[in-house]
């Protein structure tokens, strides 16, 4: 396998965890909440989920028990920020470092002990295609993070819930006044958030390197909230740009595989880089951001 096989074959398997973080904090920030603290939401569902497969509870177990434990985690975020109106990006990040010294926490018993993968799932004849093939060769999860981006495009495209989402973050009193619970919308959204972060740092801890080591997040959470601004809130393009962070993440193994003199610390600071880079762009374009921004995100609501 080249460098370009490898990059294709590995770039969805790479963005799932970007993906499913990203898709979660989308819901989140159309709601009109803004969550910074996937990273330790990541991070807590990550551990939650080693130990339970680690132990012999199985894989759907473990991510049963990551999304429940994002889920609860980031409820805490939603009490203070949406509870007592509190700063939201002060709550983040505190939702953050508190889920990251978790995951240090309960982790520590763990550390370089490793848990069994999951077997991946061939397209018929789509896999067989010389050097893109690749890329239809994927595990479960890959492919259910692909209908869950469609199904999140779907609805806020066409269903109600979608609609409701976007009114109570795009004006959160107009859609209190004709009758939408503003608090409980969020809160539902901020819980989803959650459950999607957990989901990511699962994948992450048992499925894409199945070993346990201290911070193995690694700036995935940060990476999944610059996602939402690159893709301009819009589902596809958050797809896109998952798919790009996923291989660029992917070039410093296949750079160093091909023997590349290029020092590891600057292959692995790649997607960092990019992310500065991107944000740098589409920060400049004030017209897309406001044409596709969240006209109250952050903003508390008062009855």
């Amino acid at each position: 396998m080249n460098a370009l096989q490898f990059i294709l074959a590995g770039t969805l398997a790479a963005a799932t965890p970007f993906l499913l973080a990203a898709l979660g904090e989308l819901v989140v920030e159309r709601a009109g909440v803004l969550n910074l603290g996937i990273e330790g939401l990541m991070a807590f569902g990550a551990v939650l989920a080693f130990v339970i497969v680690y132990h012999g509870g199985g894989h759907f177990l473990g991510f049963v028990a990551a999304g429940v434990g994002g889920a609860l985690l980031s409820l805490v975020f939603a009490f203070v920020a949406l509870g007592f109106r509190a700063n939201q990006v002060a709550a983040g990040l505190a939702i953050g470092i508190l889920g990251q010294g978790l995951s240090a926490l309960f982790g520590k018993p763990y550390e370089a002990l490793t848990v069994p993968g999951i077997s991946k799932i061939a397209i018929p004849f789509l896999s067989q295609i010389p050097v893109v093939g690749g890329l239809f060769i994927q595990d479960i999860v890959v492919w259910l993070s692909l209908v869950a981006t469609l199904a999140i495009w779907a609805m806020f495209s066409y269903s109600k819930t979608g609609l409701v989402v976007r009114a109570v973050g795009e004006n959160p009193k107009a859609a209190h006044a004709i009758g939408y619970p503003v608090i409980a919308v969020r809160v539902a959204a901020v819980a989803f958030g959650g459950t999607m972060a957990g989901f990511a740092g699962a994948y992450a801890a048992v499925v894409y390197t199945p070993l346990w080591a201290d911070g193995m997040i690694a700036g995935r959470g940060w990476i999944a909230i610059a996602l939402v601004v690159f893709g301009t809130w819009l589902t596809g393009r958050i797809f896109l740009g998952a798919c790009l962070f996923g291989a660029v993440s992917l070039m410093g193994l296949a750079a160093q595989a091909t023997g590349v003199n290029i020092p590891s610390q600057l292959l692995a600071s790649l997607p960092y880089l990019v992310t500065i880079l991107v944000l740098g762009i589409i920060s400049s374009d004030r017209r897309l951001l406001k044409l596709n921004g969240v006209a109250a995100l952050g903003e508390p609501f008062e009855r």
